[in-house]
């Protein structure tokens, strides 16, 4: 695990640093060789150089970003289609029911081709 996302990880709030501990475990176990790196000042997943996801902390809420994640289907108001047309985010906020497997499961359809 590479420490400087560590570090990010442990400067959020509590609630946020349980979603992206967990959101780092199921991308780790989704994807075993994914090469994780802070970057743009965010954990960001690579798999084969590739970009697989990313996990972004904001005041009120954490986000979820896929990459090539075109064939995934949209989750309202949940798992939703960014500007980038490649991409998914979901949208997590404190105290929200999170179904990590259905993430995971999101997460190795899309990035299966990397």
């Amino acid at each position: 695990m590479n420490q400087e996302v560590t570090l990010y990880i442990e400067k959020l709030q509590p609630w946020q640093v349980t979603v992206a501990s967990e959101l780092r475990k199921t991308i780790l176990k989704t994807i075993p060789d994914a090469e994780e790196r802070l970057q743009y000042g965010k954990p960001h997943y690579l798999k084969n150089g590739k970009y697989a996801a990313v996990i972004h902390a904001a005041k009120d809420k954490m986000s979820f970003m896929i990459f090539n994640a075109t064939e995934l289907a949209e989750i309202k108001g949940f798992f939703q289609p960014t500007t980038a047309a490649d991409r998914k985010t979901a949208t997590i906020k404190d105290g929200q029911a999170v179904d990590y497997k259905q993430l995971g499961d999101l997460l190795k359809k899309a990035s299966k081709s990397l």
